[in-house]
This record gives structure tokens, C-alpha cells and sequence, in this order.
């Protein structure tokens, strides 16, 4: 689910210059409350997560920074974290999916 950042902006998207962009997504199913994104010309630049485990999330987020979307989905998809059938590295990598195929992109 998106979130926008403020009233003034796109549902989900803030718009900072031609080719930075900055994706806020609301994970299902997992202890972190909303994800972030950064991405400058298909690679992550910066990841901000609220909620969750606070040391694993900060450095989940440091090791993608830099690292191309595509990568990323294909390291985290489809983890589980104990019972649960998503984590929040599978929730990341779902709100990379949908950044990629544009089915985040309001209507």
C-alpha cells in the first residue's frame, strides 16, 4: 500500500528531480509499519524503515544501498521470517515489484 508523504504530493511519490525518486510502501504481514525508498536511476539509494527490528532493518538498509532494484528483489523475495509467510525482506522486495512494473503508480 502507498502512503503519500504530504498532501501536496502524488499518492506514494515525491518527485525530488528527473531521475531521483523517493517510494514510501506499507508492508502486510510483518512488524515494520512502512519502507522508504530512494532510487536514483533504477539503483537504491537510501532506505528508511519504521517500525520492525530497529538494528536488523537499519542494516538490511545500508547493505542495499547501492544496489540495483532488480538484485535486490531477486536476494529477498519469497524469505518468511518464523512462522509468517513474508518478511519484511520479502515485503521489500514486493515494493520493489511494484515500483518496477508501474502498479504503484496512481491511476
Amino acid at each position: 500500500m502507498l502512503k503519500p508523504k504530504d498532501s501536496g504530493e502524488q499518492e506514494g511519490f515525491k518527485k525530488e528531480s528527473l531521475r531521483i525518486m523517493e517510494y514510501r510502501y506499507q508492508p502486510k504481514g510483518v512488524c515494520a509499519k512502512e519502507f522508504c525508498f530512494q532510487i536514483e536511476d533504477g539503483v537504491i539509494t537510501n532506505v528508511e524503515v519504521q517500525g520492525g527490528c530497529p538494528g536488523n532493518l537499519l542494516g538490511i538498509g545500508k547493505l542495499l544501498t547501492g544496489k540495483k532494484l532488480e538484485e535486490v528483489i531477486a536476494m529477498f523475495r519469497g524469505l518468511s521470517c518464523a512462522e509468517r509467510p513474508t518478511s519484511c525482506p520479502d515485503q521489500m522486495a514486493q515494493a520493489l515489484e511494484q515500483y518496477l512494473t508501474g502498479a504503484a503508480q496512481p491511476q
